[in-house]
């Protein structure tokens, strides 16, 4: 391959920056930060057929779900006729873990010299993995983006629970678009209103706790698994979507939780291999304030009393080591048992755990861990989804129906 194109200053003023969408509401927070800062970005919304085909194209078929979505995304966006080639980026995010996911740009990039060579590609990193890119984050748009995640989540919540159980259908939808618009107008405006996180969230809370909703009792259904499978409407095939068309609501745990796993990966490891530096104690003293926060959004949620508190993060790392060692970070690694755990802990007793193709630490820890969980408390109805090029929509929805039969039995 080539010399791949590399992201200028000059193209943060002239290129559109192309977005994939894992989270859709969380990734509009994220955008307005990075329009604050001179870029123009644009969420993908494209979800056809024709993108698993532009990912089997060109992706190599032994390669991981995710990573085939995401370039497929991608190239079919910028076949699409849509883009100026000559002034469009790509970004992707990287975790600078042992996951695949970290070598995703290596993969995009070949794809992307084949075909547009004139395309450069950035990364979201917070482990230096790039040097030579005019893209970069500095430590205020760092904070900006831990509240962006953490407005997120709440907003993630309340909207999943009253789109399920909303009287008037489409109030929670509206009153989403309108919380988007005003949290991104903050960022936009580099207003610093957006540290107010108790107005704010307690505003929101309220907000949504104000749509007359029915008193319908419904299954709740945690998803837990790959973060883009689990996330990704994309990916997922609208699965939370067709949990509320099945009469459930969705419980999904927050962005910040992986968050502060992988924050936590770096400091823990140095204890377990005993290997202290300078880095490790960075992702710890990180970890402490973004640790410090989630606890304070707790105490607003449990204050509102409408919306389930997000599960504290260091009650999940207790119940990680109950079935396996915070050592195990590859891809979500203990996270998903800790998650699935604390779900069944706290009322979520069915569970589907998003699998995709070619993600083998998913598969270990996740069906690995389901059969000692269920152990524990008997009446955990977890199932394990599989997506996959090949995997049809209408087995995928099969499977959980059948699931669901089980809860209402």
């Amino acid at each position: 391959m080539s010399e791949y194109a590399k992201f200028t200053e000059d193209m943060i003023k002239t290129h559109t920056i192309l977005v994939p969408d894992m989270l859709p509401i969380h990734f509009k927070l994220i955008i307005s930060i990075f329009e604050a800062e001179g870029y123009k970005m644009e969420l993908l919304r494209n979800d056809s057929r024709a993108v698993v085909d532009e990912g089997l194209k060109n992706v190599h078929n032994d390669s991981c779900y995710p990573a085939l979505l995401v370039i497929g995304q991608f190239m079919d966006a910028l076949k699409s006729g849509k883009y100026d080639l000559d002034r469009t980026a790509l970004l992707i995010t990287q975790t600078g873990g042992g996951c695949r996911a970290s070598n995703y740009i290596h993969l995009l990039r070949k794809a992307v010299d084949r075909n547009f060579p004139q395309i450069p590609v950035v990364s979201l990193n917070f482990s230096g993995l790039e040097k030579d890119s005019a893209f970069r984050i500095t430590m205020p748009m760092f904070l900006k983006l831990i509240y962006a995640v953490m407005y997120g989540d709440l907003l993630m919540t309340c909207y999943n629970k009253c789109r399920a159980y909303e009287t008037n259908k489409g109030q929670s939808e509206k009153l989403l678009e309108k919380w988007e618009r005003r949290i991104g107008n903050m960022f936009i405006k580099k207003s610093r209103f957006f540290l107010k996180l108790e107005k704010i969230a307690t505003d929101i809370l309220n907000d949504f706790g104000a749509i007359p909703m029915s008193d319908e009792k419904k299954i709740r259904v945690g998803i837990v698994g790959e973060i883009y499978v689990k996330y990704s409407p994309l990916a997922n095939n609208h699965l939370e979507d067709f949990l509320i068309s099945e009469g459930c609501e969705p419980v999904v745990p927050g962005l910040l939780e992986f968050i502060m796993y992988t924050a936590s990966a770096s400091f823990n490891n140095a204890k377990i291999y005993d290997n202290a530096n300078s880095r490790s104690r960075i992702f710890r003293l990180g970890y402490e304030i973004i640790y410090r926060q989630q606890k304070k959004l707790i105490k607003i949620m449990e204050k509102q009393g409408i919306f389930e508190p997000f599960h504290d993060f260091e009650h999940l790392r207790s119940l990680a080591d109950k079935y396996i060692s915070q050592g195990v970070v590859m891809g979500e690694g203990w996270l998903i048992p800790a998650e699935m755990a604390s779900l069944v802990q706290s009322g979520t007793e069915n569970i589907i755990c998003t699998q995709p193709f070619g993600c083998l630490p998913n598969h270990i820890v996740a069906k690995g861990m389901s059969r000692a969980i269920k152990e524990d408390n008997p009446n955990a109805n977890i199932v394990a989804i599989d997506y996959d090029p090949g995997a049809t929509r209408v087995n995928q929805e099969n499977r959980i129906k059948l699931m669901l039969a089980n809860a209402r039995r």
